[in-house]
């Protein structure tokens, strides 16, 4: 019985992971974003949103040219995407979304969260109102 719970947990885990199609990474498409998305802004950052075809969300974050060295852009990605990775599920799908940060004090993980969910709520991504109270 045991055997199964750890294969339901496993499963449960991947189906949060951050995929590669959840990617982002074409130059062209990360600039049509930019370039014709709509715009929501926070403290430190920047959400572009873009719908598409293919039916799934997909995330590119980038990083002002300001932004410390590559290892400080590296990490602030990494946050980015766990951030996102949580936070997944209870946004709305069909999506292209550029994260443009900006470098503000100290980068971490609740930091990021917060940023996620206050740009995501203003431009109207949360599937369900339950995330607000969440928070």
């Amino acid at each position: 019985m045991s055997d199964s719970g750890d294969s339901e947990a496993r499963r449960k885990e991947r189906d949060l992971r951050f995929r590669r199609e959840c990617r982002l990474k074409k130059r062209g498409e990360i600039r049509a974003v930019f370039k014709e998305g709509r715009i929501s802004a926070c403290f430190g950052a920047k959400l572009f949103v873009l719908k598409n075809t293919v039916g799934h969300n997909r995330i590119a974050f980038t990083f002002s040219r300001k932004f410390g060295n590559a290892v400080e852009r590296n990490r602030c990605r990494r946050v980015g995407r766990e951030a996102y990775r949580h936070l997944q599920r209870d946004v709305k799908q069909g999506f292209d979304l550029a994260l443009l940060v900006y470098p503000v004090g100290k980068d971490t993980f609740s930091g990021r969260m917060e940023q996620l969910r206050r740009l995501f709520s203003k431009a109207d991504l949360f599937a369900v109102s339950v995330v607000e109270e969440r928070v």
